[in-house]
């Protein structure tokens, strides 16, 4: 991958992290442990040994289940809060090798912010959701969420300039949502307070 493309992978990865911490971090393990698409340096090539897919297997299929269940989800995500944005640094700083001219510290710290901006959207919707359908949209969510993630990781790996495209995309479209939803409780709050 040249430098352009590294990057934007790296920005995809991360925004993956942010709605699914598990997917990416398996993605880019199985695709550099089977395939010559992507080169891990150390100490990022842990990330292809079977124990560690393993694990990170088994929490995707945790975080699967934890995130469609009324309340665990609540939980799942005080967890993701730390989980996602550190999956995030470590998928972005992943991709440095490729950019020589960019610090790993400076990668990761952008990969935290990505993927912690993200996850912190998610966040903040799923309380909305609940109070909008009386948790029963959460599961929906969640799976919308998950399939973005395993999508964004997909494209990041093998179309970098969609998976970035779609990243923008995401970001705008949820912040959007969330911009709307808080209007709408505001507004409902409004009529029930006067009515």
């Amino acid at each position: 991958m040249d430098g352009f493309a590294s990057l934007f992978s790296a920005f995809g990865l991360a925004s993956a992290a942010g709605f699914n911490a598990f997917v990416p971090l398996l993605t880019v393990g199985l695709v550099a442990r089977y395939t010559d698409l992507i080169r891990l340096a150390e100490p990022f090539d842990v990330l292809t040994q079977p124990w560690v897919l393993g694990i990170i297997g088994a929490m995707a299929v945790v975080d699967f289940v934890a995130d469609k269940v009324p309340a665990v989800d609540s939980v799942w995500h005080g967890i993701g809060a730390l989980v996602a944005p550190v999956a995030g640094a470590i998928l972005f700083a992943s991709q440095q090798n490729v950019l020589t001219d960019l610090h790993p510290a400076v990668a990761a710290i952008a990969g935290l912010v990505v993927a912690g901006g993200f996850h912190g959207s998610r966040a903040a919707a799923r309380p909305i959701s609940t109070a909008t359908t009386g948790g029963l949209g959460n599961p929906v969510m969640s799976l919308v969420e998950d399939v973005l993630s395993g999508l964004l990781s997909l494209l990041a790996v093998f179309l970098p300039v969609l998976a970035f495209g779609l990243a923008g995309l995401a970001a705008v479209l949820v912040i959007l949502a969330l911009v709307s939803a808080r209007r709408g409780l505001r507004n409902r709050q409004i009529r029930a307070d006067t009515g």
